[in-house]
């Protein structure tokens, strides 16, 4: 199994916070995770609130484990409370189904991580994930949609 490298995971994150400040974001954390749900790096800016990393760490863990972004996670959520509710428990609260975790894939399309970006809005913090993974020369799902992978997408 192919992973990110520590170089690649830190142009993520490096990128992540550049483009926070760009756009006048609250203070960031920003994690980025090995497939199986190793921490690989992680940063937190000055002034970030607490459990950042934890709900950094619980947005790449949702997408490593359900194969999709932590936003249609959420989604997930909100159409299956019990099955989700079952997951977040089997993964001992790991799992946290709120946007800003999205897979890392390769050129090929294969899973090599994930990252999970916390500190703003949503759909900001989402934004600014595929943002990172798309400066460091990876691919987010939906750039490998057109490779035929099984890639989850808003339907």
């Amino acid at each position: 199994m192919s992973m990110v490298k520590l170089a690649q995971a830190e142009n993520i994150i490096d990128a992540i916070l550049a483009r926070g400040r760009e756009l006048d974001c609250r203070p960031l954390a920003v994690v980025v995770m090995e497939p199986g749900g190793h921490v690989k790096a992680f940063k937190k800016e000055d002034d970030s609130a607490m459990m950042r990393f934890e709900m950094a760490c619980g947005k790449a863990y949702a997408a490593l484990a359900l194969g999709r972004s932590s936003s249609l996670v959420r989604q997930r959520t909100e159409q299956r409370p019990l099955f989700m509710r079952f997951l977040i428990e089997a993964s001992e609260g790991r799992i946290f189904p709120e946007g800003g975790g999205r897979l890392i894939r390769d050129a090929a399309g294969e899973v090599i991580g994930a990252v999970g970006v916390t500190g703003d809005l949503e759909t900001r913090d989402e934004e600014l994930a595929a943002h990172g993974i798309r400066a460091a020369g990876l691919k987010t799902d939906e750039d490998c949609a057109h490779l035929g992978k099984r890639v989850r997408t808003q339907n």
